[in-house]
């Protein structure tokens, strides 16, 4: 009977530990730059291979549609000239033409340090687990992961905790 018993507490603590899921979020569990397949606007594959090494990088998922996102976008420009040495990359989920506009009412085109792309196979908002817009990770010249942030965040506190502190 103390055999059984036993086997049967062995049995049941075995399955609960099993049964217990890893709730880590992956972005946290690797804290580096995703694997990214973004479709610009030419209908190129923007990848992780396309960013430039040794400087840190804003990756911003957004909807051209965000009342959030928008706001957040004209903040930045207000101070772009503050983002010149971060490469940002935009990626939103919605339609082309969608991101087109965006892109176009906004003049992006005018900043080299600007990527945006479609992530049409919807690879980011389960990586980072994304609940608000915008959402933004901020990653070092390395591509290691300094912070996160979900809504709108002001444009000096993004500079500082990409290039360590210093605001131009």
């Amino acid at each position: 009977m103390k055999t059984a018993v036993c086997l049967l507490v062995t049995l049941i603590s075995v399955t609960s530990a099993l049964a217990q899921a890893d709730t880590t979020p992956p972005f946290r569990r690797f804290p580096v730059l995703p694997p990214l397949m973004l479709t610009q606007l030419n209908n190129s594959q923007f990848t992780k291979d396309n960013l430039k090494k040794n400087q840190p990088t804003l990756l911003m998922y957004f909807s051209p549609d965000c009342d959030h996102c928008k706001h957040q976008i004209q903040d930045m420009m207000g101070k772009m000239n503050e983002f010149k040495k971060i490469q940002i990359v935009m990626a939103t989920y919605r339609p082309m033409e969608e991101m087109r506009q965006f892109y176009h009412n906004y003049k992006l085109k005018k900043y080299s340090n600007i990527k945006i792309g479609r992530d049409a196979k919807f690879l980011l908002p389960p990586f980072f687990r994304i609940r608000n817009l915008p959402f933004m990770a901020l990653y070092d010249t390395e591509g290691n992961l300094i912070t996160t942030f979900e809504g709108n965040v002001s444009t000096d506190s993004l500079v500082v905790r990409l290039l360590g502190g210093r605001l131009k």
